[in-house]
């Protein structure tokens, strides 16, 4: 069951087509993530979705075929702004309030989601003095509060630093539970580690999209990993004059070698390695990244 459809969603600028005619569903219960680099069109689909900006052409429709989709909706932009007078429960009840809520109702939810966002130890604290990882958690709280059958979150880990990157990572995984998610970013590795379907979109249109493990399948690339103790660049030539070796590609002291076939290949590999002397530390088979795979796809 999908809980959006998106179907031919464009936005022109005077000077800049932004997004070319975007399609695709969002299914209950799953986690989206809208994958592109900077300037890709991410901020300004979410912000049509959010009802932010109006879209040049194109339709959105929910379960209830509405085109307005914000009663269903949360939203957090990618920076957030806050009353930072206040503090964290004061802020959730407050904004509780706004959605429709009693203020006895508010409290309870915000009370819940204090406890979800693990916010507990900074409620009665002034968001001025929230570090960056708390006030993102805040913010998804927020976005929380009149408990949606959707959540948006435009890039919500791209200023934090690992800790607070991860915390909120954590989260996410945690939220799958009860909501529906789409997330933008920029940063693959964070999309790998808790998104189920992925929407790749580059110079405002969709390239790919599906269930990531389908993807992965469809664009299945064979490769190993050679870690070296000395020069790896030495090594890069002469694997490229290989003819069953496709690509290589370098990594520190690390080379990235793509095949044919794997079990058959690797063998070879041994072979070459062990007749040269080449002083390898690690030989390793190598699973895609979604960074491989969107590169891949680009290409």
């Amino acid at each position: 069951m999908n809980v959006l459809e998106v179907t031919s969603l464009e936005k022109k600028y005077k000077e800049k087509h932004a997004v070319k005619g975007v399609t695709f569903d969002l299914k209950k219960g799953n986690c989206t993530a809208l994958i592109g680099p900077n300037g890709a069109g991410k901020t300004t689909t979410l912000n049509m979705l959010a009802g932010l900006i109006t879209p040049t052409s194109g339709r959105f429709n929910t379960l209830e075929n509405t085109r307005d989709i914000r009663s269903i909706i949360g939203y957090l932009p990618q920076y957030p702004s806050f009353f930072e007078w206040m503090t964290g429960m004061e802020y959730l009840t407050f904004s509780g309030e706004i959605t429709g809520l009693s203020r006895k109702e508010s409290k309870r939810r915000s009370e819940e989601l204090i406890n979800l966002v693990n916010l507990s130890e900074g409620e009665n604290r002034r968001i001025s003095h929230y570090s960056g990882g708390m006030k993102q958690r805040l913010g998804i709280a927020q976005s929380l509060i009149h408990q949606p059958e959707l959540v948006i979150l435009d890039e919500p880990v791209s200023a934090l630093d690992p800790f607070g990157r991860r915390e909120v990572l954590d989260l996410l995984n945690d939220l799958k539970e009860q909501t529906t998610i789409l997330f933008s970013t920029h940063i693959l590795n964070d999309a790998e580690q808790v998104c189920d379907d992925v929407l790749f979109l580059y110079n405002g249109e969709l390239i790919e999209q599906g269930p990531l493990n389908d993807i992965k399948k469809r664009h299945h690339t064979s490769s190993l990993k050679l870690s070296f103790d000395d020069n790896a660049s030495r090594y890069r030539e002469v694997l490229r004059e290989i003819p069953w070796i496709k690509q290589v590609k370098e990594k520190g002291e690390s080379l990235i070698i793509e095949v044919e076939e794997l079990k058959r290949d690797r063998m070879r590999l041994f072979t070459l390695i062990s007749e040269g002397g080449w002083p390898v530390t690690k030989f390793e088979s190598r699973e895609q990244s979604l960074e491989d795979l969107f590169m891949k796809v680009m290409r």
